[in-house]
């Protein structure tokens, strides 16, 4: 086919109606922006487009022949639901060409509104396979922002093997977590990146420490600092990948700076297209461009994984530190407690919640069990130095609960490339006796529905704020669905008092603050091999230790530096369908020990020695999350 000026689409970014007229008058195909609530970028009041500024900016740029794409990206709360309902019916009314979306409530809320607008779905979905890209079509969505993590050959590979149209970020501030995967912002401030308010821990200054003794092993430095994403000199390895819309980051940016970014993109598409194979980058051009980087530029994940020589260690090319490392508070931190002894609690259904528990090998879930746990979650990742689950150990485990009336359920991976999804159709097709597939994206979601007639249980992962979102899960087979971590008390009661789906709380156990895609001893430390049996966290510059455990499949699990503890609180959180104990990075002995303690509360029993005793052994200090704060923040104050 040959290549025309429509074979691609430059897509920038605008905040204010200024930048996005620089957009349009440097040669940008579309532009997305945000209205003043419901996107992720709600930092700032002057930026961000009013409902009369969005009106006229449908009108001018479809004038001009470009396309408008609102940003409808970030996840809703109980009580943003009704003015989401207003401005939904709002943007039917002035017709941009596609919202880009987040939160599954958004795709209900369009279906039921009748909203007459093409979706797409956002980075944050975190959406890298084959499975999960037919759901979204299925669904009505005819684009995807593509994983960040995604190389241009995977993104070519799902373009062919599915027909839908990828968009893929080609410049600009990139996360360093997986897309959708840091929970970091939300859960320590209050202010979630999910919905826009990210305080970017990332850009923190760490120091590598060994847990176990303290060791410094690799000087302060800004190690998960990523550079920017810059494409400009792979124009053609773009093209050639099947990437429809070229998309731009920097919706806080000023017009001069979207315009000179926006014109260089430009420039470079246009040569190519008119002359490929005698397409050249000129130097001097891009000396100029390279010149007023603002960090250092990163192909980040297009065409390997990143390196040290990516990040920015030193920190004096960061434009900005939003935040600054706290003390994360304990789980009988005053503020806390204020709220739990004011806030009234989760309405009682008629059954007591199923006490469930993620557990770490074969020997921790038998030690669950046999601590009166009545659900247990089996596999998913395994943090070295333990191994994968055997398909033997799975059959033992099924067969010892089930002796004693506990169930067991077949855990999965946050991220399930499609070579995963594959081993876990071959796991599912051996027909060991689980009780259901808790999964941990749409991806893992739609394989198991179709592979199997297990219950399938949605994780964490999903991000779930609001019941509308249940509903969506419910009807995709899901039968129960995990709230989300960065939910304040009050608003974790609203979605299961709201919810016909049955909600899970995780309410004790180690969290990750951030997953990614990365090895980070690797990356830092000669002495990695020394470690592969051993621990290792990030300190930050309060102090503390944030734990960092890699999987089997080379990721890096940062986990916060307290592990969450709600034992004082449970009977605020007896109205939920299941509590959960996280438990993959506990030994059988301190796994038995928090299952006591919770089945004791769950009882009405007496459980302080038992958790005296846990309070000693438990690998982190016990604190509260997000328990500390009255609401997580929303995009409308």
């Amino acid at each position: 086919m040959t290549l025309t000026r429509k074979s691609v689409e430059l897509l920038a970014p605008a905040g204010t109606f200024k930048a996005f007229e620089a957009a349009i008058s440097a040669g940008a195909d579309a532009v997305y922006l945000g209205g003043k609530h419901f996107n992720m970028r709600v930092h700032k009041n002057d930026f961000n487009l009013s409902d009369d500024e969005l009106k006229a900016a449908v009108k001018f740029a479809h004038e001009r022949g470009v396309k408008l794409d609102i940003t409808l990206n970030n996840l809703i709360s109980v009580e943003e639901i009704p003015p989401l309902e207003n401005y939904l019916r709002f943007l039917d009314e002035i017709q941009p060409d596609a919202l880009i979306v987040q939160d599954l409530a958004v795709l209900q809320l369009i279906k039921k509104l009748g909203v007459k607008i093409p979706v797409h779905a956002s980075v944050m979905m975190n959406i890298h396979s084959i499975p999960a890209i037919e759901l979204l079509k299925n669904l009505g969505v005819n684009r995807v922002v593509v994983s960040r993590e995604l190389s241009l050959n995977e993104v070519k590979f799902l373009r062919e093997k599915t027909g839908v149209e990828m968009e893929y970020f080609i410049h600009g501030d990139m996360c360093f977590a997986v897309s959708g995967q840091c929970i970091h912002s939300g859960v320590t401030f209050g202010q979630s990146g999910n919905r826009g308010r990210c305080l970017k821990p990332c850009r923190w200054a760490y120091k590598f420490i060994d847990e176990a003794t303290g060791e410094i092993l690799d000087d302060t430095s800004y190690k998960l600092a990523l550079g920017d994403m810059c494409m400009l000199k792979n124009i053609p390895a773009l093209i050639q990948s099947g990437v429809y819309s070229f998309k731009i980051e920097g919706r806080m940016r000023p017009p001069e700076f979207i315009s000179r970014i926006v014109s260089a993109y430009r420039r470079e598409i246009d040569k190519y297209i008119s002359d490929p194979t005698g397409y050249a980058l000129d130097e001097n051009d891009w000396r100029e461009f390279y010149s007023q980087r603002v960090r250092k530029f990163t192909t980040v994940c297009a065409f390997d994984k990143p390196t040290k020589a990516d990040i920015g260690l030193s920190g004096r090319r960061e434009p900005r530190f939003f935040s600054e490392g706290i003390v994360e508070p304990r789980y009988d931190d005053p503020a806390t407690e204020k709220i739990f002894a004011e806030e009234v609690a989760i309405k009682k259904s008629s059954a007591k919640p199923e006490l469930t528990v993620k557990v770490s090998d074969f020997e921790a879930a038998t030690a669950a069990v046999e601590s009166g746990a009545d659900c247990i979650y089996v596999g998913g990742e395994s943090f070295k130095p333990r191994k994968p689950w055997t398909v033997d150990e799975f059959k033992a485990a099924v067969e010892f609960a089930h002796k004693v009336g506990a169930k067991i359920i077949l855990n999965t991976p946050r991220v399930t490339h499609d070579n995963y999804l594959n081993e876990l159709a071959e796991l599912l097709a051996r027909r060991i006796n689980f009780d259901g597939v808790l999964v941990s994206n749409l991806g893992a979601l739609n394989l198991a529905r179709k592979v199997s007639k297990l219950p399938v249980y949605a994780d964490t992962s999903f991000n779930l704020f609001n019941e509308f979102a249940a509903e969506f899960l419910a009807e995709l087979s899901a039968v129960r669905a995990t709230a989300s971590l960065e939910m304040s008390f009050a608003q974790v009661r609203g979605v299961v008092e709201k919810s016909a789906l049955p909600i899970e709380i995780v309410v004790h156990g180690a969290t990750e603050s951030m997953v990614c895609e990365h090895n980070l001893l690797k990356f830092y430390h000669s002495r990695y091999d020394e470690f592969l049996n051993g621990h290792f966290a990030l300190e930050d510059s309060a102090g503390e230790k944030h734990s960092v455990r890699v999987d089997q499949f080379g990721y890096s699990h940062i986990f916060f530096a307290k592990d969450l503890c709600l034992a004082p609180y449970v009977e605020k959180f007896l109205g939920a369908a299941a509590l959960r104990i996280e438990a993959q990075d506990y030994s059988a002995e301190t796994t038995a020990l928090a299952v006591k303690v919770y089945r004791a509360a769950l009882d009405g029993k007496d459980f302080r020695a038992d958790f005296e005793q846990l309070k000693k052994i438990t690998p982190r200090e016990l604190g509260s999350g997000v328990y500390k704060y009255k609401q997580s923040k929303n995009s409308i104050d």
